[in-house]
């Protein structure tokens, strides 16, 4: 009989300390939380052009898609450290996905470059006689120093069948303000706004 009172003495002792243990662990946890850095979101601009860079009555086009590599096709901002080895910011982050933001900007500046009606925005009714413009960014690469390259190809598309009718293709390198992610998206900001120059002089001929 004694032996049964002092088990059970001793598991009531036991089970008034399980409260005070929850609350250490929960504590705890709370304080590591408090440690975890904040993320940070990030956004490109556009840069528009003073004057349109291509002039005259030109047929409308209308950008249908930009396609970028899979390797920044992420939510985290990525960065070259070293030959063969990137880095992927876990608490820097783009504000929307990479290609369609890239995709929103590039439209902008190429607005701003086209003659009046000659452009027409991704998604919108566009006249039967628009040409449809793609582009794919064969390679982004940025680096820990704020330097960063940008490797894409256009395609320009006419008629019933979507005929290729110009096919054009551009490096541009860029180098940012500073390291980080902010750097890099004022830097790869600035290459679209390139990239807009040199797809609007292209299809002015055309």
């Amino acid at each position: 009989m004694k032996r049964r009172t002092k088990r059970t003495r001793a598991w009531r002792k036991a089970t008034l300390r399980l409260p005070a243990v929850t609350m250490l662990c929960a504590t705890m946890l709370a304080a590591g939380c408090g440690h975890s850095p904040p993320t940070h979101y990030f956004a490109l601009d556009a840069v528009p052009a003073s004057a349109p860079i291509a002039s005259g009555p030109l047929p409308p086009v209308q950008l249908t898609a930009v396609h970028i590599p899979a390797m920044v096709d992420r939510p985290e901002v990525v960065t070259r450290v070293a030959p063969n080895r990137l880095t992927v910011g876990d608490s820097d982050r783009w504000g929307a996905p990479l290609g369609q933001m890239m995709r929103g900007v590039l439209a902008q500046d190429l607005y701003s470059r086209l003659p009046a009606g000659a452009f027409v925005f991704p998604d919108a009714p566009a006249p039967a006689d628009t040409r449809k413009l793609v582009v794919t960014v064969l390679d982004l690469d940025a680096d820990a120093n704020g330097a960063l390259t940008l490797q894409a190809a256009w395609t320009l598309m006419a008629g019933r069948g979507a005929q290729p009718v110009l096919t054009r293709e551009t490096t541009l390198a860029t180098h940012g303000s500073g390291s980080g992610a902010a750097a890099q998206a004022a830097a790869l900001s600035r290459a679209m706004g390139e990239l807009a120059d040199r797809i609007s002089e292209s299809i002015g001929g055309h």
